[in-house]
């Protein structure tokens, strides 16, 4: 493609940070929500400027004095109508050399990288990041081939896919996952070294008990004393709400439940198809006001999700004072304890609708405390701090490292 936009002017010291993803959406997702917010704080409080690399319908540069938008045509990905495909590594390749970015940060592990750092061999300057914000080899390869394939061959394979990212991120210079049972762990597991935890920041202020709206609950049905059951995100495979549902529907009808699943996905009809008229779907929901008002009209915030790297849906209910029924992996071990919820085994939905009859029954105002106390530790201003403040000026010491290390290689080996 071809760039018509000169290269923004860098004061002395300015520094331009790339960002390079396949997992952008224009109509939200946490990648989306965490490169908007790195953004602002760049132009906001920083002399430096800001490139993203997404996918999109078209090609295009939006530059914006500091902050620069080049969109790759992709197809988009089969199943999913809102991400895309960003295959094209001659086209972010050539953004990349107009460019010249002092730091790129990849959010995956497929092609992209691979464009960043046959970049960095032409230009030995750039300092390369690498987040792990999806535990692909177990979401994408072991959960979903085991159902197909025997466990031993599903796990062989996630094995090898652990293997490809030990192969890939001991070429960055520095790595950061957003928790440690969603990733860090198990990338130092691989020998990777030194592995930064860098939790997504959530607004905790837009979210909160007060705005609880009896007037929504009366209109879904629910009676005083009976629960309202909520999940928000994806309605597909990876997401699972397909378990709680099976959950929910396990719960005694004397109960008087009622579910509600915000969000869109290919499930949707199929969870239609039910029939079900305790559940309810209103769609995705764009104003952030509004879906605080469902959370906090809720009771228990429900999600079958077993391969979070952070879980900001979990966050977010966590401040609007909801306890938290889940599963015991990924992320979910970091968010929630017994004191702001339950954990099952991963797919056992009887175990779920136990979990949940247990939060109904408990001690359900002191955990409301709990997880709103919980979710206050999460702000975008820390994970900026952790961000500008400790990976990056690292990864900058080990590229500096590295650079004279090797002209005093060659001196040696001459």
């Amino acid at each position: 493609m071809n760039f018509y936009n000169p290269q923004p002017h860098r004061p002395v010291g300015a520094k331009l940070f790339c960002d390079l993803t396949q997992s952008w959406s224009d109509v939200g997702g946490g990648v989306r929500t965490y490169l908007l917010h790195k953004r602002r704080h760049i132009l906001e409080a920083t002399p430096h400027s800001h490139l993203m690399i997404v996918p999109g319908e078209r090609d295009e540069v939006i530059a914006e004095e500091r902050a620069i938008t080049v969109t790759i045509r992709s197809p988009r990905v089969p199943g999913s109508p809102h991400y895309r495909l960003m295959l094209r590594n001659r086209a972010v390749r050539a953004a990349l050399e107009h460019y010249r970015p002092d730091l790129i940060e990849c959010q995956d592990a497929y092609n992209l990288p691979w464009a960043a750092i046959a970049h960095r061999t032409r230009d030995p300057h750039t300092t390369l990041v690498a987040a792990y914000m999806t535990d692909f080899p177990t979401v994408y390869v072991e959960r979903p081939l085991s159902k197909v394939l025997t466990k031993p061959v599903a796990g062989l394979l996630a094995r090898i896919c652990y293997g490809y990212c030990g192969l890939l991120y001991r070429r960055f210079d520095a790595v950061f996952a957003l928790g440690e049972n969603g990733g860090a762990g198990k990338l130092r597991s691989l020998g990777i070294g030194t592995v930064d935890v860098v939790p997504l920041g959530v607004e905790v202020g837009e979210f909160g008990a007060s705005l609880r709206d009896s007037r929504l609950r009366e209109k879904l049905g629910v009676a005083a004393g009976e629960p309202l059951l909520v999940y928000v995100g994806r309605l597909d495979g990876e997401k699972k709400p397909d378990l709680v549902v099976d959950a929910f529907r396990r719960l005694p009808q004397s109960l008087g439940a009622r579910l509600v699943l915000i969000g869109e996905g290919p499930l949707k009809a199929e969870i239609a198809a039910l029939g079900d008229d305790r559940i309810v779907m209103p769609g995705y929901m764009t104003s952030r006001s509004e879906l605080a008002r469902w959370l906090a009209s809720a009771d228990i915030y429900v999600s079958g999700m077993a391969d979070e790297t952070f879980g900001v849906s979990i966050v977010e209910a966590q401040a609007s004072g909801l306890p938290v029924v889940g599963v015991a992996a990924g992320a979910m071990i970091d968010r929630v304890t017994d004191s702001v919820g339950r954990l099952g085994p991963v797919g056992d939905a009887a175990a779920m609708a136990a979990n949940i009859l247990d939060v109904w029954n408990g001690s359900r105002a002191a955990m409301a405390d709990q997880a709103r106390a919980h979710a206050l530790q999460f702000s975008w201003d820390s994970s900026m701090e952790a961000l500008f403040g400790r990976v990056y000026p690292a990864a900058f010491a080990r590229r500096a490292l590295h650079k004279r290390e090797i002209p005093a290689a060659a001196a040696l080996a001459a």
